[in-house]
């Protein structure tokens, strides 16, 4: 790690939430300043890979610069008096729950740009796209940094309409009313959210979330901090999505482009679990408490509901869609990411914060697979793959069905690879969950979700089977392998998923100093 000057780390933290704002603005002028290319849409996408890559090497340099000794201290802090009348600061700030989501954030926008750069998805002109894409980079990157809820709020809804547009303008089939569903759900959830921050903020005389924290709930009564929590819990939930809260998410994903459904399942989809350890747990505890076993239990129905889904769509004859396949199983992983939550400890909070990272470097690595799948054979349907076009990737395109297979297994939790950690930690934490927590309860929820990862490697497994294995007919259409452009953008997911898998310590040796502070109430 490097010496760097507090003041420039502030700078850098500012950098990375503004910046890509106002690259959104300067790519809606006639000509992106400083950039040239053989036509002005080719200009304006080379705009927004250099705009994301600046803001990645701002982040990694912030990474490297962040004190790793002391992880559970806010650092890069900047606090400024906004509307004073309400008490609203911009208040900035990292530690190691939000760095690692922070680094994520910025590295998926840039692989995404730089993709779309080579394979820009078919819709209007490509101005509008760069620039939707750096408002929702600046939303989501703002979201995990900002320390006030009000500006949480903000960062948190800004992000909605630059995906809405996404999914309605770039979008494939039914895309008009899939964004339209992705917005009411999450509109709806956002105006009860908002109301249960307001109330905290007006109770407890601050809307500052590290003095909020640091409090832990004493100046907030325990029929505050319930309904509170309900009402957060229920925009949070939307978001993240927890079943039965989810059914906007497969219509979504399915519609949206590529590069679309990797931002929505890597980034957007981490908003709402973080917000839950961010907010709810070191602001509300008591609330928080009384409401654990429900939402442990909810999140377990999800791993089911969202591996029979996968299952069903898996069974040859039940025309089913791969990416549709993919977006039921975040339902079932993000339930792992919950169940962690839910079960208030150390272990289990650390699990859901790894499981979030894994689950948006594999994800994202099978969304850019899919859609590189369906840009060759012109579907994503199962049996149409696995008997029309006969994509027996092994055959045909060896090196796109290694990386298919690689994204399946590492889905699926083999250890040695990132998935296994955070649902493992999820459900050791289930095993022993806090004192106050019914133990038996969680007994059965660790049951019922490791019975969960054994329906994952089945369907996992299925597909795997079908779209990779097995003869390739000698009528059937040829398919290109790996392109040089698509390497440059999945090699990262890939190898980074080895490294997490292999040496866990370097995401757990962030998180885990942070989450005892946050637990504890702040106390040093």
């Amino acid at each position: 790690m490097i010496d760097i000057n507090e003041s420039v780390m502030q700078f850098l933290l500012a950098l990375i939430v503004a910046g890509p704002l106002l690259g959104a603005v300067t790519a809606l002028l006639p000509a992106p300043p400083g950039l040239r290319g053989k036509s002005p849409e080719q200009a304006v996408l080379r705009h927004g890979v250099t705009v994301t890559g600046v803001i990645l090497i701002a982040a990694i340099v912030l990474a490297l610069g962040f004190d790793h000794d002391h992880p559970s201290k806010m650092q890069a802090t900047t606090d400024i008096s906004w509307i004073p009348a309400l008490d609203v600061r911009i208040h900035l700030g990292i530690d190691g729950i939000s760095l690692p989501l922070l680094v994520l954030t910025a590295l998926l926008t840039f692989l995404c740009a730089l993709y779309s750069y080579f394979k820009m998805p078919s819709g209007p002109t490509p101005k509008a796209f760069v620039a939707l894409l750096l408002v929702l980079e600046s939303g989501t990157l703002a979201t995990f940094a900002v320390l006030d809820l009000l500006l949480f709020f903000l960062a948190f809804e800004t992000v909605l309409i630059p995906m809405y547009f996404l999914i309605a303008r770039w979008g494939g089939a039914e895309r008009q009313a899939a964004a339209w569903r992705f917005i009411l759900y999450t509109l709806l959830g956002s105006v009860v959210m908002l109301l249960g921050l307001l109330l905290i903020g007006i109770k407890a005389g601050t809307f500052d979330m590290v003095a909020l924290a640091t409090d832990n709930g004493r100046s907030l009564t325990t029929s505050v901090q319930v309904i509170a929590v309900l009402a957060i819990g229920i925009g949070l939930a939307v978001k993240t999505p927890m079943w039965p809260l989810h059914s906007w998410l497969p219509d979504a994903h399915t519609a949206a482009p590529t590069v679309g459904s990797v931002l929505l399942a890597g980034v957007l989809l981490k908003m709402g679990t973080y917000g839950f350890v961010r907010i709810l747990l070191p602001v509300a505890p008591d609330g928080f408490r009384e409401f654990a076993p429900y939402l442990a239990a909810f999140a377990v129905v999800g791993i089911i509901y969202g591996s029979l889904a996968c299952l069903a769509l898996a069974k040859r004859g039940a025309k089913g869609d791969l990416k549709r396949l993919i977006a039921y199983s975040s339902v079932g992983h993000m339930g792992f990411v919950l169940l962690g939550i839910a079960t208030m400890t150390p272990t289990g909070v650390n699990g859901a914060l790894f499981a979030n990272i894994a689950h948006g470097l594999i994800t994202g690595l099978l969304f850019f697979l899919v859609g590189a799948l369906k840009d060759r054979t012109g579907t994503t349907d199962l049996d149409t793959l696995a008997e029309e076009t006969g994509a027996a990737l092994y055959g045909k395109a060896p090196r796109l069905g290694g990386l298919l297979a690689f994204g399946a297994v590492a889905s699926l939790g083999l250890p040695g690879l990132a998935g296994f950690w955070g649902e493992m930690l999820a459900l050791f934490g289930a095993f022993k969950p806090a004192d106050d927590l019914s133990r038996p309860a969680f007994l059965t929820f660790m049951a019922i979700g490791a019975f969960g990862t054994l329906l994952t490697a089945a369907y996992m497994l299925v597909v795997v089977r079908r779209v990779c294995m097995g003869a390739v007919p000698q009528d059937a259409p040829q398919l290109a392998d790996v392109h040089t452009y698509e390497f440059a953008a999945w090699t990262p997911l890939v190898a980074l998923t080895v490294v997490a898998g292999l040496w866990p310590k370097a995401l757990l040796g962030l998180t885990d100093p942070a989450v005892q502070q946050l637990l504890a109430g702040g106390k040093r």
